[in-house]
Order: C-alpha cells, then structure tokens, then sequence
C-alpha cells in the first residue's frame, strides 16, 4: 500500500514543476509595494478584523484594485485614505482619528476596564463585610480534637 501511494505521489511530480512564483499583481512592483503598505493600515469591511492587505475577500480584491487605480494615477497617500474614508466612513481605518463620535471607541476599553475593577472591588468589600467568623462551640472543639489525636496516633 505504500508503494502504491508512494507511486502515486511521483506522478504528480512532473506538475510542481509548471508551479512558479506567485506574480505581483500590478505589473509595477513599487505600485504593489506601495499598495500593500496602504492596505496594512486599512480594514477589510467583510472580514472587519482582517487588513484589507491579507483578505482574501471579494470586496478587499476590489479595494485593492482600486487602490492601484489609484496609485497610478498619481494620487497621494493621504488622498487615497480621504478617498476610502469619503465612500465607506471612518471605519475603514484601522487607526481611526479623534472625534467627538468616536471618544468612545477611543475611551471605552479604559472605562471597562475601571468598571470591572470597580466591581471586583465591590464584590471582595462586600464578601469580606458578610461572611461570618466560624465559631466552634466547646463540644465541637473537643470532638475536633479528638478526631486529630486519632490521626495523630496512625
């Protein structure tokens, strides 16, 4: 049987050998350099926690593309990011400015943070307060020490 998959393996070998580098997409490499240090700093709007760089989805190949567009045509940096963030918003941004609509986006993780310590503060405060001293009453502490005598003596 492993001769047999052995074989089979060596009969697709003369395959690999069509396979070759992947190309650049742009037939410019500093356009596709260019392109890929742009779409670092942009999100993909399907995926939305992936780079616009290393989707694999539909829209992003669009994206990318028209990134290129944009590129060849002599556009700056900044004017392509104004170009994105016109048509679909702050949000394709993976480094969203400082505005008053998104101080919470910006704040929010610091006040979670202050919230849940806040509240675990609270909870340990208020669990030491209501938990009572255990107290043994005489025939308990006698029949405690009996019990570890006993152990004692194995």
């Amino acid at each position: 049987m492993k001769k047999f998959l052995f074989a089979a393996l060596l009969s697709f070998a003369p395959f690999a050998a069509w396979g070759g580098e992947a190309k650049d997409l742009a037939a410019d490499p500093a356009v596709e350099k260019r392109m890929v240090a742009l779409a670092q700093n942009l999100r993909c709007l399907v995926c939305q926690n992936e780079s616009l760089a290393s989707s694999h989805a539909e829209l992003a190949e669009d994206l990318r593309r028209e990134v290129r567009e944009q590129i060849r045509a002599g556009k700056s940096d900044k004017e392509i990011y104004d170009y994105l963030v016109a048509r679909y918003g702050d949000f394709v941004l993976y480094d969203p400015p400082l505005k008053s609509y998104t101080l919470l986006l910006w704040i929010g993780p610091f006040l979670m943070l202050l919230a849940g310590l806040g509240t675990l503060a609270y909870q340990l405060r208020k669990r030491h307060q209501t938990v009572p001293e255990a107290e043994l009453s005489a025939e308990a502490q006698r029949r405690a020490a009996a019990l570890l005598n006993d152990e004692e003596k194995q």
